[in-house]
């Protein structure tokens, strides 16, 4: 019987758990937040996050005015008038006309089909991000213009 009542006792292992929770401090349903350490690797973590931001965002930017000059080009009467050199000369006034000047004349290249010209605008932007960490990204744009 004493070997019975023994074992019901160690077998009771809830009121071990709590009086070691009330030993360690608080409980562990009050403990919330982040500690010193994890708020130093979240901020860093931002802040490069802010900095690839601040340099690649104007690469961006940039490329959707070009988006936005190819995309025109189908429906402008001027550009199916031109010959292929008249319409990189185009091209060209307009990104300059928008600031535009990361895009040079050799990014810019016109193919004559049946009946269309095929304006292609294909270049890569480069940049630095911190210290020897440099970016790279590519664009390629392409225009079908119907000929008279």
């Amino acid at each position: 019987m004493k070997n019975n009542r023994a074992m019901k006792k160690s077998i009771s292992a809830p009121s071990i758990t709590s009086s070691m929770n009330k030993s360690m401090g608080k409980p562990m349903s009050k403990q919330k937040g982040l500690t010193l350490i994890s708020w130093i690797v979240v901020i860093v973590f931002l802040l490069f996050q802010g900095v690839i931001a601040m340099n690649v965002l104007p690469v961006y930017i940039t490329d959707s005015s070009v988006k936005k000059i190819v995309g025109d080009l189908p429906n402008d009467a001027k550009a199916r008038e031109v010959s292929a050199s008249g319409l990189k000369t185009l091209i060209s006034k307009r990104l300059s006309m928008n600031s535009v000047y990361s895009i040079k004349p050799d990014h810019i290249k016109v193919k004559k089909g049946r009946g269309e010209n095929i304006v292609t605008i294909e270049y890569e932007p480069r940049g630095k991000l911190i210290g020897n960490l440099d970016y790279i990204v590519s664009f390629k744009h392409e225009a079908r213009i119907k000929t008279r």
